[in-house]
């Protein structure tokens, strides 16, 4: 099986004392990844240049996706930040809003709306205003937002660091159901018991550098690497 993202030799600096330096790193389709690491060990920054948001200074970073753009490949990866934005109006305007962008037309925003907020169990709020949702609701409203948009890799920043224990469980619940739905996952978390009661691999972060992981692995990355190259930025970086 291919991965489904690679990131090969992936180097960004960011300030006077942070690096985050990626030898070799692959996700495969349908599986759960937790980052764990102490605060300020790079969980966020991986997370953003696994979402294409963040450009590393060198390497490449291969999406196995027929998208030709950056701009479609991000479309198809989707990261819930760890206090999620929403949008003043409804839950329902806060799932459509995305899809419009996309020109989804109506009746089809419809349906992914519906089905995502039953994936989240939430179907009883599509008319609750924005404010009036819980830290737990919130989070699972994002998610589903999220997925509405049916992306092929969804990413997660500390999802559950803020909500109640009866909302933790029911989001793990939930995050154990995706990969069978052919999301791959991705979630950053402190709670080292979490990897294990939803099922997820375990990647682990020290000072920007992968420190263990199944899939941190040092053998060279296939051959058509290149082919499906988004960026490879091997330029030097001078200091002045």
């Amino acid at each position: 099986m291919e991965p489904i993202l690679c990131l090969k030799n992936v180097v960004l600096h960011q300030g006077d004392n942070f690096c985050l330096s990626i030898d070799n790193l692959e996700l495969f389709p349908q599986r759960s990844y937790a980052l764990t690491g102490a605060n300020g060990s790079g969980k966020s920054t991986l997370l953003r240049v696994l979402a294409l948001l963040q450009l590393p200074q060198q390497g490449i970073i291969q999406f196995n996706s027929k998208a030709k753009t950056i701009t479609d490949k991000r479309q198809q990866i989707t990261l819930v930040e760890q206090s999620p934005y929403l949008f003043k109006g409804t839950v329902y305007d806060n799932l459509a809003f995305g899809l419009k962008l996309r020109g989804i037309h109506t009746k089809e925003q419809q349906q992914r709306i519906q089905s995502a907020l039953e994936m989240v169990e939430l179907t009883a709020l599509t008319q609750r205003k924005f404010d009036n949702l819980s830290g737990g609701e919130i989070q699972r409203i994002a998610l589903a937002r999220a997925l509405a948009l049916e992306p092929n890799i969804i990413l997660l920043d500390e999802p559950t660091a803020s909500i109640d224990g009866d909302s933790v469980q029911t989001f793990e619940s939930l995050l154990t159901t995706l990969p069978s739905r052919g999301v791959t996952v991705v979630y950053s978390t402190h709670d080292r018991s979490q990897p294990q009661r939803i099922g997820s691999e375990v990647i682990c972060i020290d000072h920007g550098q992968i420190v263990n992981g199944a899939n941190a692995r040092q053998n060279n990355t296939s051959e058509n690497l290149k082919e499906n190259t988004i960026w490879q930025r091997l330029t030097n970086v001078h200091e002045n």
